[in-house]
């Protein structure tokens, strides 16, 4: 009887059966068993006492084989639930294929822990990127100040200058750190404005022109400065206008020239192209590269936090990957305007894509 009761607790969860269908038909079960007895017991004439003592030995048989098939998952979730709130995330519960309310409890702290344990890799990994981001323009001013405390340096316009490009990475840095925290609280809303495009991502092509000459190149690929790459800007018609916050575009499209300069080769070129889209006031941007390019499988992973990207720089391993968020805060700016990023075809080097509708969808 023992194994057919087991057969029989293990098809009545796999047919999805939920809990209390289960707990009715052991009541009705325990009756009919009960009834069926003492009609036997009637009719052979046995003494009632005995087939009352069975009775009861078999009803309290089937709810012991019924009562641990509900008891022993929870367990196993208290278990899993206290190993979480110590945090071990990678335990999980098993009997998720269960098609009763234990099944979707199981599903339910799995996926539970797989988002702590996401929570906690990326936690991990922004304290990792943001000390190693930290580190460098941190030791290199306090090697300019130490040598001007010392004497070793005048505190001459170019050791000034040299200590304030230190100042301004960190600057960017804590900045960036704000607009996650921003973007993670939801507390960003949209200032939009109808501008005309061309004048505007003039002034952004200028910016990042004088940010280019300022960038060196590690040690390995000859430190010479990015001035060799050519930023060029195709804006069709002329008189082209767009509604957007002008604040969150220009750190999109800032964003985007910084990297396709990163990854840009020797003497390459930069193309940032600004059209109509299909609706009034709406606006479509490329910005392409004549890089290494990112291979198809790698799309889906550009825009995510702490993708520093799998392509290799042009210049060697030591070039600057950043923290990996500035693309993840790009796509949320966009996606702020409802619009689209993503990466488009190319038949050489990276492009993406930008459209923002006509009318921006506040949200924040």
């Amino acid at each position: 009887m023992g194994p057919g009761l087991r057969r029989l607790r293990s098809g009545l969860g796999a047919v999805g059966i939920s809990i209390k269908t289960k707990l009715i038909a052991l009541v009705v079960t325990s009756v009919l068993i009960t009834c069926g007895l003492a009609l036997v017991a009637i009719r052979t004439g046995a003494e009632l006492r005995y087939i009352t003592v069975f009775a009861m030995i078999t009803t309290l048989l089937i709810t012991q084989f019924v009562a641990h098939g509900l008891t022993a998952p929870l367990d196993e979730m208290n278990t899993v639930a206290k190993a979480i709130s110590h945090g071990d995330y990678t335990r999980r519960v098993s009997g998720a294929d269960r098609r009763d309310e234990l099944g979707d409890l199981a599903t339910t702290i799995n996926l539970m822990a797989d988002d702590l344990e996401d929570v906690d890799r990326n936690r991990k990994e922004l304290v990792a990127n943001v000390s190693h981001e930290l580190r460098t323009p941190i030791a290199a001013l306090r090697a300019v100040l130490e040598n001007v405390v010392d004497g070793v340096s005048a505190a001459d316009p170019e050791t000034m200058r040299t200590a304030l490009k230190q100042t301004e990475r960190l600057s960017r840095l804590v900045e960036t750190l704000l607009d996650l925290s921003r973007l993670d609280n939801g507390v960003v809303t949209l200032k939009t404005r109808r501008f005309e495009v061309w004048p505007y991502l003039s002034g952004v092509l200028k910016e990042a022109n004088l940010a280019a000459g300022q960038r060196k190149l590690p040690s390995g690929s000859g430190s010479h400065t990015r001035k060799d790459v050519h930023l060029h800007l195709d804006v069709s018609p002329p008189e082209l206008t767009a509604q957007a916050d002008a604040e969150r575009l220009h750190q999109v499209v800032a964003n985007l020239i910084d990297n396709a300069v990163k990854h840009s080769p020797p003497h390459g070129r930069v193309t940032v192209r600004a059209r109509r889209g299909t609706d009034a006031e709406s606006l479509v941007l490329e910005v392409q590269d004549e890089g290494p390019g990112i291979p198809r499988s790698e799309w889906h992973k550009v825009f995510e936090r702490f993708n520093r990207g799998g392509v290799p720089s042009p210049h060697g391993p030591g070039s600057d990957g950043g923290t990996g968020l500035g693309l993840a805060i790009a796509r949320w700016a966009v996606e702020l305007h409802g619009g689209r990023i993503g990466v488009a075809e190319s038949a050489r080097g990276c492009r993406i894509l930008i459209t923002l509708p006509g009318v921006p969808e506040r949200r924040g």
